[in-house]
């Protein structure tokens, strides 16, 4: 296949670039600026977001296009913070929807990502894709925007990937997570009860071809383990792979007075589960979270 990853050299994109070029296929990897040395040079190609708009030929003949691309949420939400976030969003999915309307052959699919934060909050809800997107904060709303534009994406068959906090070890939120307990000062943050949706990075890999390679697949999917677990949880399983104390609880107060808005994200969450992808037959190789993290610690 010839699929092109806009955002490829991030966390999720590099995982899924590797595991596709593992596979034989031919990869264009979308990015701001392009490497002097690529490696596997006869399987992957650079293109910039520039290329995109001025050379869409380039682009004729994909199977698949994934958009991964935006500016992290993690990052403090000042005036200036919550435009770049928005701004970056608008812009990647404008310039795929772009592309599309130049291309003599669209591409089957295209896959947007998107995120879990579209459900908004809830400690005793459970969310799958037939729930309604609940827009009552800063995350929520950029999302309901970030799909509203996707939808305008002219494409067949339009996958919404809502991603839960993706667990690996060379990207993503999971290091920074678990560094507490490795200093040895690991606890609940807030009241613990805060659900955490998750998904191993491998099983988000495997999750996006499988989508590429289902044609019954379209519209919103859960990329999320089908346990999830609370905070509280999250950390006794953290110190029981990892051998460390679960002992120093994070109040609320702390995390706000340091992270102020953003640490909305730490202290609320939302129970996911992937109706979907279960219903088309997908199997997660690490459903369960202290599967996961005994395989992350292996590595």
């Amino acid at each position: 296949m010839k699929i092109a990853i806009c955002g490829g050299t991030g966390f999720i994109g590099q995982s899924l670039c590797r595991h596709w070029v593992q596979e034989g296929h031919h990869i264009i990897i979308v990015t701001r600026s392009k490497p002097e040395k690529v490696e596997n040079a006869d399987q992957i190609t650079y293109a910039t977001w520039d290329d995109m708009k001025q050379k869409p030929q380039l682009f004729e003949g994909l199977d698949a296009l994934i958009n991964l691309a935006g500016s992290s949420l993690s990052q403090r939400w000042s005036v200036n913070g919550k435009e770049r976030i928005l701004s970056s969003r608008h812009q990647t999915v404008a310039a795929v929807a772009e592309l599309m309307r130049h291309l003599s052959r669209k591409p089957p699919v295209v896959i947007q990502a998107s995120a879990m934060a579209i459900y908004g909050t809830s400690e005793d809800k459970t969310f799958d894709e037939s729930s309604p997107s609940r827009v009552m904060d800063f995350p929520s709303s950029v999302v309901a925007e970030w799909e509203e534009a996707a939808d305008r994406i002219p494409v067949d068959r339009l996958i919404k990937l809502r991603i839960s906090v993706v667990l690996g070890n060379d990207g993503g939120a999971f290091p920074k997570m678990i560094l507490p307990y490795k200093l040895g000062f690991g606890g609940k943050i807030g009241s613990g009860h805060q659900w955490m949706s998750w998904i191993h990075i491998r099983d988000i890999v495997s999750l996006i071809d499988f989508c590429v390679q289902n044609p019954d697949i379209k519209g919103p999917v859960n990329a999320a383990a089908p346990h999830p677990v609370t905070n509280k949880e999250f950390g006794r399983t953290v110190a029981k792979v990892y051998r460390r104390p679960h002992w120093l609880p994070v109040p609320s107060f702390l995390l706000k007075t340091i992270l102020g808005e953003l640490s909305m994200i730490l202290l609320e969450g939302q129970r996911i589960i992937p109706v979907k992808a279960e219903k088309h037959g997908f199997q997660f190789q690490y459903p369960k979270l202290i599967d996961a993290l005994y395989d992350l610690r292996k590595k």
